[in-house]
């Protein structure tokens, strides 16, 4: 039955934003019972195919907008300054944020392994926790770590629109260099799951990361929670210096 259905998904016979039938309806069609019809239900919901609005009723998933983040392999390491051209990733450059808090001197496991990358005590660290959209649609959740005599007491990041890492920036007054980035998956934390609005357990990817200024001392840590089919990262490789397809080819 949910192969059936997701059939008419994939077909366009049932389109994005369409409500299924109801579980009567479709129990008559399929001749099963409530059960199975609510069990194939759950098969599609896992499945990302549709989306169960409580009380409401049950709908074919819209698709979903899928952001490219871009980094040019021979131009990575340089990630944001005072030129909003030296951002390299198109996608997020054009994302939103919204800061959720600011937090001096945690001492949350993950606050302890960002002073570990930054070389500090997690009680010497300022975190910021954002929100980003892209084009009204909810992306990610941030966190960013910096050392607190680094951070003027005036700091207050964009609340409502704007990019934390630029204001980071900004405030410090000199380019900020990658040292590295680091991708993973997780399942949505509660905290996660409320901001992002998942359900819990959700897979989201991790993007993480250190910063460095230009005598290369770390100050800001990253780490960014992505919804799992919100984004891909497409790593690009410089042409050779001719220009041309097939140059100094490898296999």
């Amino acid at each position: 039955m949910a192969r059936a259905l997701q059939a008419r998904i994939d077909s366009g016979e049932l389109q994005p934003g369409v409500r299924l039938p109801s579980e009567s309806e479709l129990a008559a069609e399929f001749a099963v019972n409530r059960l199975t019809v609510r069990q194939a239900v759950a098969e599609l919901d896992r499945a990302g195919s549709i989306v169960i609005r409580r009380g409401v009723g049950t709908f074919v998933r819209e698709p979903t907008v899928r952001t490219t983040i871009g980094v040019n392999a021979e131009t990575q390491q340089s990630m944001v300054g005072q030129r909003p051209m030296a951002l390299p990733v198109s996608g997020w450059s054009g994302a939103d944020e919204q800061v959720l808090a600011r937090v001096e001197g945690a001492d949350s496991m993950l606050d302890r392994h960002a002073g570990d990358h930054l070389r500090r005590a997690a009680s010497e660290l300022v975190r910021i926790d954002s929100l980003a959209s892209i084009e009204g649609r909810t992306w990610s959740v941030n966190s960013y770590w910096l050392p607190k005599s680094l951070v003027s007491a005036d700091f207050r990041p964009p609340q409502t629109r704007g990019n934390v890492v630029v204001s980071v920036a900004e405030m410090l007054g000199f380019e900020l260099w990658a040292d590295w980035r680091e991708f993973s998956a997780v399942g949505a934390d509660l905290y996660d799951a409320e901001h992002l609005g998942v359900p819990t357990g959700s897979p989201l990817l991790v993007r993480e990361g250190v910063s460095s200024g230009p005598d290369g001392t770390p100050v800001l840590y990253t780490r960014r929670r992505i919804k799992g089919d919100s984004a891909s990262f497409v790593l690009n490789f410089p042409r050779p210096s001719s220009g041309r397809p097939g140059d100094d080819a490898r296999p």
